[in-house]
């Protein structure tokens, strides 16, 4: 099967303008945007046959380019990455049996999270779409909470049954739990990676769908897929020591850095 993976990446970011073109500092002092680290984790992922960016900005593509990106340019009116990489794919003539949506914030996305979830729709021939969970540990869980109690939204949690289908993505910390958890205690609760693997006729019908009450509600693109009947396939991860979090407000920029200190990333 061959794989394309597109990273959408677009300038006017509600909560965060300019995010693509932050610069994050790692171990080693090296500081590089955004964009560009999102970037090297897609060219990470083995079993891959193109990568691409995927923007409506001159500036991001002046920038990806500049590091040796190839960028598709699409449309203004893309809603969400979905529609991003829907376009894109389009735009590239089709033809790729799996498109992975490897969202521009998610820097420290290890590869084996993306080559998981590529094996995991392969091996679910039902499913139009297939996204990563990863357990929380106590401290990614209270990382959540921490976020929702001053009001910031953070990272997005996933509530799936006993066959991985999911039954809800929420920015509020689901299930709700009254337990408390220390550092590396397992919880029931996951996170939402923001990665995607999409067949092309699941990807291709996205954009003629109206966005529904719970994807406006939420904010969140995948529940689309959901509110049109479609399956969505969680694919649980492992973090194998590696720690993670996604880009959503400048208070994720400090955070960020000092994981990739934490675990020597460049």
């Amino acid at each position: 099967m061959s794989v394309l993976i597109a990273i959408p990446a677009r300038y006017a970011s509600t909560r965060y303008p300019g995010k693509p073109l932050v610069p994050l500092t790692g171990a080693t002092g090296v500081s590089m945007t955004l964009i560009e680290r999102s970037w090297r984790a897609a060219k990470s992922v083995s079993g891959v046959d193109r990568v691409v960016v995927a923007t409506d900005d001159d500036r991001i593509r002046d920038l990806a380019e500049g590091f040796g990106a190839e960028v598709v340019m699409t449309s203004e009116t893309c809603q969400n990455g979905t529609e991003r990489c829907a376009e894109a794919h389009e735009v590239l003539g089709g033809g790729h049996e799996i498109v992975v949506n490897l969202q521009g914030d998610a820097p420290l996305t290890p590869h084996w999270f993306v080559e998981d979830l590529i094996s995991g729709l392969r091996a679910a021939p039902e499913a139009g779409v297939a996204t990563p969970v990863l357990r929380c540990d106590g401290n990614a869980l209270n990382g959540l909470l921490n976020d929702r109690k001053h009001d910031r939204v953070g990272g997005t949690t996933a509530v799936f049954g006993q066959d991985h289908s999911a039954m809800y993505f929420s920015k509020e910390v689901v299930p709700f739990t009254s337990q408390t958890y220390a550092g590396d205690d397992p919880t029931p609760v996951f996170h939402h990676v923001g990665v995607y693997a999409y067949r092309p006729d699941a990807l291709a019908a996205y954009p003629g769908w109206p966005a529904g009450p719970l994807e406006q509600l939420e904010g969140l693109e995948q529940l689309r897929f959901m509110e049109n009947g479609r399956k969505v396939l969680c694919v649980e991860v492992e973090a194998r020591g590696r720690q993670f979090w996604e880009l959503n407000n400048p208070q994720d920029v400090p955070k960020i850095e000092e994981m990739m200190a934490a675990m020597g990333l460049e």
